[in-house]
């Protein structure tokens, strides 16, 4: 059961990030602005949150392809309840719920029926997307109450509430895969699922505990994100599940499954956020943004099957 690939892997993806950032800060006098840098921090939190939860079922060997949809659909189930006159608290825990309950559904569908997580993920991508614009209509649900919408748009001295979040829940991350049974039992069925199986280990139940806990990891991204922009669009998330398996292997978690580390997916979530923002500033345009996400996921997974 291994955690990290390399002792210093984490060290190696931080240092890369150093490397970017001065690229950056040479290549534009704009990178390193006070206002540039908190817009880069906020902006990879929802990521990272979404990103966390993805690495957990990497870590089982599995893949969590629906995360995108799950944050659009939750969001919106947020913001229609809110709508209805629901207190902000309560339509919160409404789409917490929903991110938990379409979890759940996909690790039952994985254990139950024996399907393939990519299959069964790309299924409710689609669905939850379609869910989405049935319940909205295709239409953005607005006038969000101002409560509401701290979550997102707030500090907390002179740190955006999201980047606050983020931190909790990469520390909550944090203590879950090293400091409990449970979550070293995650390494345990990515780095051999048999053996795991046979040494006594729950990982039908497992599998279930890390989809449901995606689920509501996509819900708190899609949450904060409509309380950032004011307004929850039926597409919301769209890419972000590319996003956070880019950040996830980025950091040095293994696709194979059992390797990975909090710090690594947060600091490749930095890196996906610094390089998106530095192609912006050098007026590169989306279509360059992408090319240059899947050469590093590429490049990423190639390094990770070279260290093997």
């Amino acid at each position: 059961m291994k955690k990290n690939s390399h002792p210093f892997q984490a060290l190696g993806v931080f240092l890369a990030l150093i490397a970017l950032c001065l690229l950056f800060s040479i290549a534009s006098s704009h990178f390193l602005t006070t206002e540039n840098i908190f817009s880069v921090i906020r902006s990879f939190s929802f990521v990272a949150i979404i990103a966390l939860g993805e690495t957990l079922t990497i870590l089982t060997g599995g893949i969590d392809l629906s995360v995108g949809s799950l944050l659009g659909f939750c969001g919106c189930v947020s913001a229609l309840a809110m709508n209805s006159q629901w207190a902000w608290p309560v339509a919160v825990l409404a789409g917490l719920l929903a991110g938990a309950v379409l979890g759940f559904c996909n690790g039952q569908m994985i254990t139950r029926l024996k399907l393939p997580p990519f299959i069964v993920t790309l299924g409710m991508y689609s669905m939850a997307r379609g869910l989405t614009f049935v319940i909205t209509r295709g239409w953005p649900v607005s006038n969000l109450p101002q409560g509401f919408m701290t979550l997102g748009q707030g500090y907390w001295w002179i740190v955006p509430l999201p980047v606050i979040f983020m931190i909790l829940a990469g520390l909550t991350a944090g203590v879950f895969l090293n400091h409990t049974a449970t979550g070293r039992y995650l390494f345990a069925i990515g780095g051999n699922e048999t053996a795991a199986s046979l040494s006594g280990i729950p990982v039908d139940r497992i599998k279930v505990l890390v989809y449901t806990l995606s689920g509501v990891a996509s819900a708190v991204a899609g949450i904060l994100l409509i309380s950032r922009l004011g307004v929850a669009q039926p597409t919301s998330g769209v890419g972000y599940e590319l996003d956070a398996i880019a950040a996830s292997v980025i950091g040095g978690t293994s696709l194979m499954g059992g390797k990975g580390t909090v710090l690594g997916v947060l600091i490749g979530a930095a890196i996906m956020g610094v390089l998106r923002n530095g192609l912006i500033l050098l007026g590169l345009s989306a279509f360059w943004q992408q090319f240059a996400l899947g050469a590093i996921i590429i490049l990423a997974v190639a390094m990770d099957r070279f260290r093997k």
